[in-house]
């Protein structure tokens, strides 16, 4: 094995993590509550480039804190016990929202 093929494999994990990242972010995040609040700040304020920075700016530090709390939280408590939280919390979360539908 030579020394550049452990830099490429790594390259290209780090790839397919940026565009697995990117797809999941971009399709969960279509059409939310908060891509049509920035429709209508935009439409009401006429100033679209100012807009697009304020909702940049918002849409990057809330992924940041999310990515440093994913990190404090990888240190601290097993991988499989985080996934085991966040379906437990998922289910509960869903379960609230049928439960006020269901109401």
């Amino acid at each position: 094995m030579t020394e550049s093929q452990p830099h490429s494999a790594f390259k290209q994990s780090s790839w397919t993590v940026f565009a697995t990242t990117f797809v999941t972010i971009f399709f969960a995040e279509f059409g939310d509550k908060t891509q049509l609040s920035t429709l209508l700040i935009s439409a009401e304020s006429q100033s679209p480039w100012i807009v697009f920075g304020g909702a940049a700016l918002a849409m990057i530090t809330t992924s940041l804190l999310g990515v440093l709390l994913g990190c404090w939280i990888a240190t601290r408590i097993a991988p499989q016990t985080v996934e085991k939280l966040a379906s437990i919390s998922l289910f509960l979360i869903s379960m609230m929202l049928l439960w006020d539908v269901v109401q």
